[in-house]
């Protein structure tokens, strides 16, 4: 047996721990999907201007980037020793690993998922009936890391033979190897009596359904999520969770599986989950009886290698009509709050389609009553929602759809509405850096709208504690600063002085100028 060397392993732990203040392994940031990193000490609302700050880059891709890039510092890349590492899906069923210090630079390493010797191809949008992701669709959720093993979790979308196919991959950090259990093919079947179900059965349908909200990692779980692809009926929401060392599949819940529809959507935001391992799931239009069908519902589950199970729930009153209206409940992802003081200390806020905002008791959700809802409060949107909020020092900032960029302040447990900035948004995913409780900066980026007309995105900034005007835009200096064409509910991530994001061909790279 070999000796384990106790100085080394201690030059390791501090080595890691001064990373571990820049990663961003998850969607948003952290699982409470808070939008915020409290660890940028080079961008300030004083150098984020058109003089300072700019367009320094760009990182060449195969397709289309809906999922938010993730980073890991200090990532040991055979051969080439340690890099700050930026790790880039796309829809052409690519992951790429680029060294985020060199904008422009050819990638790490870069694997596919296809297989043209193999007749394994991409998922095209005509065989979904889907053209919101186009020309395919391959990895569109937000992957996942486990720092504790060094892998990239990873869900891609494939076709072979006319037959569809998903599968979750989990990739070796340093080279992007395949890891032992990986890739793990996604299926299963609940007992239910919808009308797809056969003697029983409802099975999950590959072509059907589509992974939009990012992956989740918690309590040793990779938790997945599933809604459709246009509202292509049939379909169903389904969660799946996998054990993180061994890809066997632990859990198994369709949302609606004696009915229809109630998909998790989120805008490409992510399921929540809170310090104890509770996972918030915010379903859509659907079915909702009480006894296993949740349209329309926040959904509080626990998840463990014993499986996935329903702790507690939330379903507007309204439902019936939320349903009517096409006014999702999970239109937009979910926000966890940290501590607040008073009689609830555990808040979520949860916006719909139907120009609403729930504030929920995570320790005791509502459940669903006839005539009113069980809520801590009940907030009004000038739109309805879409995204997901960020969080940072009493201030929750949100831009719905075709809305202005709003701030909602958060003063001994109740929210109430502040700042609104002169810019709208087609819909936005904020983003907010800082110095911890100083130097802080909303990010948002203006896509396109649903079918609307293809444009560049566009990179704003503003200081958090006045978003009346941005501080910065890419469009300012168009001819330096303009950005490639848009996807849809883009989440910029900020790290080390550098802020990235994904287009139709490219992740763009923007930071202080030379």
């Amino acid at each position: 047996m070999k000796k384990i060397c106790i100085p080394c392993v201690s030059v390791l732990v501090l080595a890691l721990s001064a990373y571990a203040s820049a990663q961003v392994t998850t969607s948003q940031y952290d699982n409470m999907r808070s939008g915020a990193t409290v660890t940028e000490t080079t961008l300030t609302p004083a150098n984020v201007n058109t003089a300072h700050f700019g367009k320094i880059g760009a990182f060449q891709v195969d397709g289309p980037v809906y999922a938010q890039p993730l980073f890991v510092p200090g990532v040991a890349i055979p051969g080439k020793g340690r890099r700050d590492v930026l790790f880039v899906a796309t829809e052409h069923d690519s992951v790429y690993a680029f060294d985020a210090e060199h904008p422009n630079a050819a990638p790490l390493w870069h694997v596919s998922f296809l297989n043209e010797k193999n007749r394994v191809t991409a998922v095209q949008d005509r065989d979904i009936s889907c053209q919101l992701i186009s020309p395919e669709v391959g990895i569109t959720a937000t992957p996942v890391i486990d720092m504790s093993s060094g892998t990239l979790f990873v869900l891609a979308r494939t076709m072979k033979g006319g037959k569809f196919f998903q599968h979750l991959h989990a990739l070796a950090l340093g080279s992007g190897a395949e890891r032992t259990g990986g890739p793990q093919l996604i299926s299963g079947s609940v007992a239910g009596n919808a009308s797809d179900a056969v003697n029983g059965r409802v099975t999950f349908n590959p072509q059907r359904e589509n992974a939009r909200a990012s992956l989740l990692l918690v309590n040793h779980q990779v938790v997945l999520t599933w809604a459709s692809s246009c509202d292509v009926d049939p379909y169903h929401g389904w969660v799946m969770s996998y054990d993180a060392k061994t890809l066997r599949q632990t859990g198994i819940l369709n949302t609606t599986p004696n009915g229809t529809e109630g998909g998790i959507w989120a805008s490409d935001a992510g399921p929540g989950a809170d310090a104890a391992g509770n996972i918030y799931i915010a379903t859509g239009n659907g079915t909702f009886d009480e006894n296993g069908d949740y349209g329309d519902t926040v959904l509080k589950l626990s998840v463990g290698n014993g499986g996935l199970a329903l702790r507690d729930f939330f379903t507007p009153h309204d439902q019936a009509l939320l349903e009517k209206r096409d006014a999702d409940l999970g239109s937009s992802g979910p926000l966890l709050l940290p501590d607040q003081p008073g009689a609830h200390p555990h808040l979520l806020l949860q916006p719909n389609k139907g120009r609403v905002i729930y504030v929920l008791d995570r320790d005791s959700m509502g459940k669903f009553e006839q005539d009113k809802d069980d809520v801590v409060q009940l907030l009004k949107q000038q739109a309805g929602g879409y995204g997901a909020m960020a969080y940072w020092n009493g201030h929750i900032y949100f831009a719905s759809n075709s809305d202005f960029l709003r701030e909602y302040r958060v003063t001994n447990g109740e929210v109430e509405e502040g700042v609104v900035s002169e810019i709208k948004f087609p819909s936005a995913t904020p983003a907010v850096s800082s110095n911890h409780d100083a130097d802080a900066v909303v990010w948002a980026i203006a896509t396109r709208l649903n079918g609307g007309q293809e444009r560049p995105a566009v990179l704003y900034a503003f200081d958090a504690n006045d978003i009346s005007k941005p501080i910065y835009s890419s469009e300012e200096n168009s001819e330096r600063d303009r950005a490639g064409l848009a996807t849809r509910f883009v989440i910029p991530v900020v790290a080390k002085g550098h802020v990235y994001f994904g287009t139709r061909s490219e992740v763009e790279v923007y930071g202080l100028l030379p």
